[in-house]
C-alpha cells in the first residue's frame, strides 16, 4: 500500500509532543472508503482469522479499549491503520517498504498459498491488514510495541514489507520488516524528524545496542547472524556504522521516481537552509539515495507543518502538476505525495502537558490531501460522531469521506480558480480544531485530577526526578493511566467536543462543496454567456 509517514519528535515538535503521522494511500485503480471508530474490549475479537492470509491467531483476553480507522468495506479485511488506545499509547500501520532480492532469497516472504488437490491451504503471514488489530490493544508503552510485533513477525512472518510506529509520551518507535520474519527497530531522535515515502529508511543502525541494552535499537533475536550468513552487510570499512537501507533496501530506477522526491520535498520544506536543494549543485536532489532517515529541523515542526507536507504537490518546484514553473514533463516526473487516492490520513499527538484523560489528540482527514482539512478528535471516548464513523460504500455527501472526495474531483481540473476557497476552509476548520481543543482542556481542567490520579502522579514524579537526566514526563503506572482515562465524566466532555468539531465540520465542509461545485459548473464547456431569451 503506498503511504507517506512522518515522526515528530518531542524535542522537535512545537509543544513538546511526540508527532506520528502517515497517509493511507490505496493502491493504484482504487479507492478506499474509511471509517474513524472506537473498539471496546467487549468488540475485540479473541479469535482473529486474516481475510488475506487465511492465518488464524489467538489473542489475549485482556484488550484495551482503542481507536481506529478501518475500511468501510471488509471484503479484503479490517485495516485500521491508526489509532490510540487506553494507555495514550499510539500506532501507525504500516508504511509498505522496498527491498531487494538478496533479502528475499535469505528469508522469503510468508505468502498465503490455496488448497491444491488434496493438498489443504498454507496460510500466510500477517501484514498491514492485520498488525493494529493484533498489537494496539495489547501495549502499554511503545517499546512494548515493538516487543510485541517482534515476537509476532519471529513467530508467524510477513508476505509484505512493513514500517510501523510506535509513540507514547516519551518516545517514537519506527520497526522495519527485513524479510520474512525479521526486523529492525529505532528510536526516533527527540530532537528529529523522520521522513518515510515507501522505501526501508533507517540509514544507521547500531547492532550490538540491539542486541544488548536496547536503549535505542532493537531487532530479531538472530539479526547479525542472519546479516553474516548472507552477505548482506554493505560497508566497505569496518568502523563504517551498519546501514540497513544498503543491506535491506533498493535504490531502483522506480525508487526515484516513486519514494525519494518525497522525502526530498519534506525535507527541503522543514530545513530550508541547511543546504542547497534545487539545481545542479544541489546537495540532496530528488533522485537522490542517501537522502537522511532522521533530521533535526530548523525551527520547531507544527501540526500545520505536517499537513503541509503530507499534502505536498511539489508546490515551488518545477514538479508541481498544477504549477506553472517547468514544463509537461517535469510536472509529471515524480508521484506527488498529496495524491489522488489518498484514503485517510492521521495525525497523533501525545501531550505530555494534559492529563491523560485528554493528553491525546487524533486529528484525522479523508481523502486528497490537497483538498481536505486536518481536524482533532480525543480518542479517550466512548464513540465517534457519525460523520466520520458512519462512511457508506455508496457515496453521498452526508459523509466526510465520500464529501472530500467529491471536492477533490471538482478541484482537480480547476485548481486556480478553487484554490482559495479550499486554503480559506482548511484556514478556518484548523483555526476551529485548535479553538475546540484549548476550550476543551480548559473545561476538563475545571474538574481537577481525581484523587487517586493526582496522589500517583505526585508519587511517579517524587520517584522519577531523582534519577531521571533526560527531561522525559514520568509516566504514571499503565492501569493508573487506563484508570484516568476511564474517568466517564472526562469522557462525556471529550465525546461532547468530538461531536461539536463534527457538527462545524460538516457545516463548512458542506459550505466548500457548493462553492466549488458552482465554480465548476460555471466553467463547463457546454456553458453560454449570453441569457438565454
Amino acid at each position: 500500500m503506498a503511504c507517506t509517514t512522518i515522526l515528530v519528535g518531542k524535542d522537535a515538535s512545537y509543544d513538546g509532543s511526540t508527532i506520528i503521522a502517515r497517509n493511507e494511500d490505496s493502491a493504484n485503480g482504487e479507492f478506499n472508503p474509511k471509517r474513524f471508530i472506537v473498539v471496546k474490549p467487549e468488540e475485540q475479537p479473541r479469535e482473529y482469522k486474516s481475510v488475506i492470509s487465511h492465518l488464524t491467531i489467538t489473542l489475549p483476553d485482556n484488550p484495551l479499549q482503542y481507536t481506529a480507522v478501518p475500511n468501510a468495506d471488509l471484503k479484503e479485511g479490517i485495516w485500521g491503520e491508526a489509532g490510540v488506545n487506553e494507555a495514550n499509547v499510539a500506532m501507525s500501520a504500516t508504511e509498505t517498504l522496498t527491498t531487494n532480492e538478496r533479502v528475499l532469497g535469505a528469508d522469503p516472504f510468508v505468502e498465503y498459498a490455496p488448497a491444491k488437490g488434496d493438498e489443504p491451504e498454507v496460510p500466510g503471514g500477517i501484514g498491514e491488514e492485520d498488525f493494529l488489530t493484533i498489537v494496539l490493544p495489547y501495549i502499554k508503552t511503545a517499546r512494548e510495541g515493538v516487543e510485541r510485533l517482534g515476537a509476532l513477525l519471529e513467530e508467524f512472518g510477513t508476505y509484505e514489507m512493513n514500517g510501523v510506529a510506535f509513540s507514547d509520551v516519551n518516545e517514537i518507535w519506527w520497526l522495519e520488516t527485513v524479510g520474512g520474519h525479521h526486523w529492525i527497530a529505532k528510536r526516533v531522535p527527540d530532537e528529529a524528524y523522520v521522513t518515510m515515502p515507501n522505501q526501508l529508511g533507517i540509514d544507521e543502525f547500531d547492532l550490538e545496542d540491539a542486541l544488548g541494552d536496547q536503549e535505542e535499537h532493537m531487532c530479531s533475536a538472530d539479526l547479525a547472524e542472519f546479516i553474516e550468513t548472507n552477505h548482506l552487510d554493505l560497508s566497505v570499512e569496518n568502523t563504517t556504522p551498519f546501514n540497513p537501507r544498503d543491506a535491506f533496501g533498493s535504490h531502483s530506477d522506480s525508487d526515484h521516481v516513486y519514494n525519494t522526491p518525497r522525502a526530498w520535498y519534506m525535507q527541503r520544506f522543514l530545513n530550508p537552509y541547511d543546504e542547497v536543494w534545487d539545481g545542479p549543485d544541489a546537495d540532496h536532489k530528488p533522485e537522490s539515495n542517501d537522502i537522511p532517515w532522521a533530521r533535526q529541523p530548523e525551527r520547531k515542526v507544527t501540526i500545520e507543518d505536517v499537513k503541509y507536507v503530507l499534502s505536498s504537490h511539489y508546490q515551488g518546484t518545477p514538479f508541481d502538476p498544477y504549477g506553472q514553473l517547468g514544463d509537461e514533463r517535469t510536472r509529471h516526473m515524480y508521484r506527488t505525495i498529496g495524491i489522488n487516492r489518498q484514503s485517510q490520513l492521521a495525525v497523533i499527538q501525545i501531550r505530555p502537558y494534559r492529563p491523560q484523560a485528554n493528553r491525546a489528540i487524533q486529528w484525522m482527514a479523508y481523502g486528497s490531501n490537497p483538498f481536505n482539512t486536518l481536524v482533532p478528535f480525543f480518542p479517550n471516548v466512548d464513540t465517534t460522531p457519525a460523520y466520520l464513523e458512519d462512511t457508506t460504500t455508496r457515496v453521498t455527501s452526508e459523509n466526510f469521506y465520500w464529501a472530500n472526495r467529491i471536492i477533490a474531483a471538482l478541484c482537480d481540473g480547476a485548481f486556480r480558480s478553487t484554490s482559495n476557497a479550499v486554503e480559506r476552509y482548511q484556514e478556518k476548520t484548523g483555526g476551529m480544531g485548535h479553538r475546540l481543543v484549548a476550550a476543551t482542556d480548559e473545561q476538563v481542567a475545571r474538574l481537577g485530577l481525581t484523587a487517586a490520579e493526582e496522589a500517583a502522579q505526585s508519587a511517579a514524579e517524587e520517584e522519577f526526578e531523582a534519577d531521571n537526566v533526560d527531561g522525559d514526563v514520568q509516566p504514571m503506572d499503565p492501569d493508573e493511566i487506563i484508570a484516568a482515562v476511564r474517568n466517564p465524566e472526562v469522557r462525556g466532555i471529550l465525546a461532547a467536543a468530538n461531536q461539536t468539531m463534527a457538527d462545524q465540520l460538516k457545516v463548512e465542509t458542506d459550505k466548500l462543496l457548493d462553492s466549488v461545485l458552482y465554480t465548476r459548473s460555471m466553467e463547463m464547456k457546454n456553458g453560454f454567456h449570453m441569457s438565454d431569451f
